[in-house]
């Protein structure tokens, strides 16, 4: 079973990552400089000219960058390549309506598939296997992510993208599928579903499974592992590093392998922007070394992680970070989607039928996460007929699916009934335990 894409890199010495590294970052500061008037400003803000750049120990001397400069450089302010040189756009949402847009040139794209490939031969698939993809299809780069790296291992692709989940099961029983790609939430629903429908798994050729574009638990992982008989594998991405493929845990489950060679990656206070050393929790931020049409410098994910550079047991010397433990700043994942509460506020606003007031509660039943939004009337709408209260339900229901991309419960409760708070005010109940 080949476990290895990439071997010479996956395992180079770490001698070789710094030297890789540090050529690479020099080449990446050059192009940025000439090419994105945005970083060529904030370089200049900080008095650093690309000369000044020598080696990957110098990258304390560049500026962070942040979500807000994406949004303030919304739609291609941060790309460095000609839109004539980009081949592929994808988005996420953002806080206010807005996605954070990112481009792709073909360069970008191959390099991507290369290491998606590097993750799926970490379950042992290769050109035998059959890599149903349950991710979205779309602006969204799990699906497409997944797709070109099951591709170009030479595996039987099968895009099925979300939803629809009886056909999800008979393709996965009559197309023999042996590595499934979803979110760890979808699978533990597409085994309830199959429990439910008398499959046996023994009808099943499943073996692996890739899941991300959630937060999950190990305890999530050994229900997946058991309830599918396969062994589960956790992914990481993100949209403007590149999409999922930035770093996967092997079999010896002991943190995610970042792929060093094309990200580089720190931790830092989040509140100094100090850099930790190794082991430590802090907020995980990338470099982005080699991507042509979007690349980013020092890019806070706000994701709480730890790195550890020890040799694994796998072979590779590769950083590994921990499973993200949580975030700094106010961001849910929901079903694989990004919310932040204020894009709920946006909406609540834009309609200006209600209370500016509300609650978030997100829960997960059974195995999928459920989002509920209650909504405090106004004073004056006690009275209004149950049909204009129903129609005002629905147009914000209506008006929250189309800003988030996410189907959520939408419930009109009386006027000051939302807790008030002196200080930061407490818009989410989150159940879940994650």
């Amino acid at each position: 079973m080949r476990l290895y894409w990439d071997q010479k890199n996956e395992c180079m010495s770490r001698d070789r990552i710094h030297d890789i590294q540090s050529k690479r970052l020099v080449s990446l500061v050059k192009r940025v400089y000439t090419n994105v008037p945005y970083y060529r400003e904030k370089m200049h803000a900080k008095g650093i000219l690309p000369e000044d750049i020598t080696s990957i120990e110098d990258i304390d001397l560049l500026p962070f960058t942040t979500k807000q400069d994406l949004r303030e450089t919304y739609p291609f302010g941060l790309f460095a390549s000609p839109m004539n040189e980009i081949v592929r756009v994808h988005a996420s949402s953002g806080t206010t309506g807005k996605q954070t847009v990112v481009g792709y040139t073909q360069k970008d794209i191959t390099l991507w598939s290369e290491l998606m490939a590097r993750c799926f031969s970490m379950t042992g698939a290769d050109k035998s296997s059959v890599i149903q993809v349950s991710y979205g299809y779309g602006l969204f780069t799990g699906g497409l992510g997944a797709h070109y790296g099951a591709e170009r291992i030479g595996a039987a692709t099968v895009p099925t993208s979300s939803g629809n989940t009886q056909r999800q099961i008979n393709i996965m029983k009559d197309f023999g599928v042996t590595v499934l790609c979803c979110t760890p939430s979808y699978a533990l629903y597409l085994a309830e579903v199959i429990e439910e429908s008398g499959i046996s798994l023994d009808e099943l050729k499943l073996k692996a499974g890739v899941f991300g574009a959630e937060p999950w638990t190990e305890n999530m992982r050994s229900e997946i592992e058991r309830r599918l008989n396969i062994k589960a594998y956790d992914i990481y991405g993100l949209s403007e590093i590149m999409g999922p493929g930035v770093s996967m845990d092997c079999e010896y489950k002991n943190g995610l392998h970042i792929w060093e060679d094309h990200f580089y990656p720190e931790i830092i206070n989040s509140d100094t922007g100090e850099r930790l050393p190794a082991n430590t929790d802090g907020e995980l931020v990338f470099t982005t070394l080699t991507k042509e049409g979007f690349p980013l410098i020092r890019y806070r994910t706000r994701d709480v992680s730890s790195l550890s550079y020890e040799k694994c047991g796998c072979g590779r010397t590769v950083a590994r970070m921990a499973k993200p433990s949580g975030r700094t700043d106010d961001m849910l994942i929901i079903r694989g989607v990004n919310v932040f509460p204020s894009q709920i506020e946006s909406v609540l606003l834009e309609i200006g039928e209600t209370s500016p007031h509300y609650m978030i509660i997100i829960d997960r039943v059974g195995t999928l996460d459920t989002i509920e939004i209650q909504v405090e009337l106004t004073v004056d709408m006690l009275s209004d007929e149950v049909k204009r209260l129903e129609d005002t339900e629905n147009k914000i229901r209506r008006g929250i699916e189309s800003t988030l991309g996410l189907a959520a419960k939408v419930t009109l409760v009386e006027s000051k009934t939302i807790q008030r708070s002196e200080g930061k005010a407490v818009r989410v109940i989150d159940k879940r335990k994650l």
